[in-house]
């Protein structure tokens, strides 16, 4: 069920970023458009279009909110609050206050932290419920003391939200709930409707046509990141056990048609013993239409000589899931430099990290883990430089800072200095 690619056709095989979505894109730009200049009129058109439903109130009452987390199980309310405990347990490490650095007795050079006013948070629907996501995505907000916090996600085909999402919405604290997603639900957040105040950043996991969404409205409010596909790689040897390997790369392939589940591996013994138990298992799953598409397109299975080659393929393909289930996982974990997270371990499986650790699950895609990072408090502040000199502290560097200013030509940058020192 793992296609077998040869080292040598790997970059060739792994070029997904540069995908023809031309039509898609067409389609985003033209909801956008259409968003701007009629607002709810085109909100509502376009959710009977994408979602089947007519919605007439895009807002969810806290009383909806209430009576939906009343409905879940007591179990299932103690399972999002364990989980939201630990996420933000996590993130308040990453919490910064700024800093100061004296420069004399008046003057000083820093740093102020500050939270983004308003941000919307994108839960994608339809093919699954995701509560995780609320709780990934609020969480960091609330730490970063965000003031406003929306929460966007797809009506079902009678025009309601899950119980569960909306349980997860008040285990985190969101009171500003609306039932509609897609482009159109991007674009109201960005732009804003009758019924939707626009926010200043965008965060949150989609489909193609979110993610397109996001690109487009980039510049006008910020966003976290382009996600594409979910991905997972597996690096494992002769001592690993195929049944877990199996597993994991099957709870990736059950998100989307167009995940990738990547095994690396040093035994050619493994991937056969894999392929065998990946077609029991997959038998076994409710999503079997699902991972069977997806194994497809995106299984694959790359067999490297050592270590060392194991380590090379791992950062060029950089992973938004990462799990290293050799025996010598933990020595692996300092040469890996291109991973949105590392699953260290046989027992450290990539649900754990959906669901429970803490760390956030909202990674980098597509290779993207080259240089970018999972969402965090960070996103969700802005830091400003301050810098306050006594009129002593900048004569010392003002002939520097004019000569500087001369040579790049800008004399209104020397004279703001000069004229302060005329009278002298």
């Amino acid at each position: 069920m793992l296609t077998q690619i040869l080292l040598e056709d790997l970059e060739n095989t792994l070029d997904v970023v540069n995908q023809n979505v031309e039509e898609e894109t067409r389609v985003v730009k033209e909801i956008i458009k259409n968003i701007r200049l009629n607002g709810d009129l085109a909100l509502k058109a376009y959710t009977k279009k994408f979602d089947q439903v007519s919605i007439q109130e895009f807002r969810v009452s806290q009383d909806t909110i209430d009576a939906a987390y009343q409905r879940c199980s007591d179990d299932l309310i103690e399972d999002l609050k364990t989980a939201y405990q630990n996420i933000t347990l996590f993130h308040k490490a990453q919490l910064s206050d700024g800093y100061q650095m004296s420069v004399d007795e008046t003057s000083y050079v820093g740093q102020k932290v500050v939270p983004i006013e308003q941000v919307g948070l994108y839960v994608p629907g339809g093919t699954a419920a995701y509560p995780s996501t609320v709780l990934m995505n609020a969480a960091p907000a609330k730490i970063a003391g965000v003031k406003r916090i929306v929460m966007i996600t797809p009506p079902d085909e009678n025009g309601n939200i899950k119980d569960i999402i909306l349980a997860a919405a008040k285990v985190a604290g969101i009171d500003e709930v609306y039932r509609c997603g897609g482009a159109q639900g991007i674009a109201a957040l960005a732009y804003g409707t009758e019924s939707i105040q626009p926010v200043n950043k965008i965060v949150g996991p989609g489909n193609i046509y979110v993610a397109l969404a996001k690109k487009e409205v980039f510049g006008k409010v910020g966003i976290d990141m382009i996600a594409g596909p979910s991905e997972i790689l597996v690096y494992a040897d002769e001592t690993s056990n195929p049944e877990y390997v199996a597993a994991d790369l099957l709870s990736q392939a059950e998100h989307d048609v167009r995940a990738r589940s990547i095994l690396v591996t040093t035994s050619q013994k493994l991937i056969d013993d894999v392929n065998q138990v990946l077609r029991k298992q997959t038998d076994q799953l409710e999503r079997k239409s699902f991972i069977e598409k997806a194994l497809k397109t995106g299984g694959m299975a790359i067999l490297v000589d050592d270590d060392e080659e194991g380590l090379e393929v791992m950062n060029l393909i950089a992973p938004e899931h990462l799990e290293l289930l050799t025996n010598n996982a933990e020595e692996l974990v300092d040469n890996i430099v291109n991973a949105g997270a590392i699953f260290i371990g046989p027992y450290s499986p990539e649900p754990l990290g959906d669901y429970i650790a803490g760390p956030n699950h909202t990674l980098p895609t597509s290779g993207t883990a080259t240089f970018s990072q999972a969402l965090g408090v960070d996103d969700f502040v802005k830091k400003i430089s301050l810098i306050k000199y006594s009129k002593t502290a900048l004569k010392e560097y003002k002939d520097r800072i004019m000569r500087l200013a001369e040579v790049e030509g800008l004399t209104a940058h020397k004279n703001a200095i000069k004229v302060r020192y005329d009278e002298d």
